[in-house]
């Protein structure tokens, strides 16, 4: 009960952690050069440079609206996922200072965008959502079976074209570039950042390589059987995976057995488990 407890403590907190890097991104990057970039705080973006609508309201009234078709669509379990960082999203932005922390736009869009993939990314890694327009995908997904991250794309598309009617082109470039920038670093934090590559070798010295593999490498390979797609026959491909600072190196000590050794590699997210 009480690991439960200590675990809830933690989402949360992690929770408010993640809504506050949004709300930075937001009223010390994005709003001061009234660049918006999507979602439901690009429209309060919008809404404020047009009408002098306060950011931290308009994002209450959307995500209230977006909660309130969630429970009818969606159903009390989506809501409920929810409806806390929807809420708590337009408090943090209301405490948050409205000041601009660099005068370039285009850094202030690179430095914006890298912030709110991080505050997005960290909701994600507890399953949370700062609600708005992340929820009309889930209705199109469920009653029409349109892939949500299509549906989500068209709608930051819309938000960041209505830059062009508030503060011009350079604002919509900047926006479509901001959105690439957080689609790029969530990417990459949700993948983890302890990149690796993986390698294949076939080698007519394959025995010779191995040995090579085994004195290199403090790890374990693996010994795939393959049949040649030209000849027919029957080989013996090596599967492993490398460090990024160890791969120049091991492919080097192999092109020295076999310069002919054909050696393809991919490059590797995450890698789980032991050695079998």
């Amino acid at each position: 009960m009480r690991d439960k407890s200590f675990r809830l403590i933690g989402q949360f907190a992690i929770m408010l952690i993640a809504l506050e890097v949004l709300a930075v991104s937001i009223n010390m990057f994005y709003s001061p050069h009234n660049v918006a970039a999507g979602g439901a705080t690009g429209i309060s973006i919008l809404l404020e440079d047009a009408l002098g609508w306060n950011k931290a309201l308009v994002v209450f009234i959307i995500n209230v609206f977006m909660l309130v078709m969630s429970y009818v669509t969606l159903g009390k379990e989506t809501t409920a996922r929810i409806t806390i960082g929807s809420l708590l999203l337009p408090v943090c932005m209301a405490i948050t200072p409205n000041i601009s922390l660099v005068s370039d736009r285009t850094l202030a869009v690179i430095v914006g965008g890298a912030l709110y993939a991080i505050g997005v990314a960290l909701l994600y890694q507890i399953d949370a959502s700062s609600g708005g327009t992340t929820v009309p995908p889930l209705i199109l997904k469920k009653y029409f079976n349109f892939k949500t991250s299509v549906s989500l794309l068209v709608i930051d598309t819309i938000v960041c074209v209505m830059n062009i009617f508030g503060s011009g082109i350079e604002a919509f470039i900047l926006a479509l570039f901001s959105s690439v920038i957080t689609l790029l670093i969530m990417n990459y934090i949700e993948t983890g950042v302890d990149r690796k590559k993986s390698v294949y070798i076939m080698s007519s010295k394959l025995e010779e390589v191995e040995e090579i593999i085994s004195e290199s490498l403090d790890q374990s390979y693996t010994s795939i059987d393959v049949q040649g797609g030209f000849s027919g026959d029957n080989k013996r491909m090596l599967m492993l995976v490398v460090e990024n600072s160890e791969y120049h190196r091991i492919i080097e000590r192999i092109r020295k057995i076999d310069p002919k050794a054909f050696i393809l590699t991919n490059n590797v997210a995450e890698v789980h488990g032991g050695q079998y």
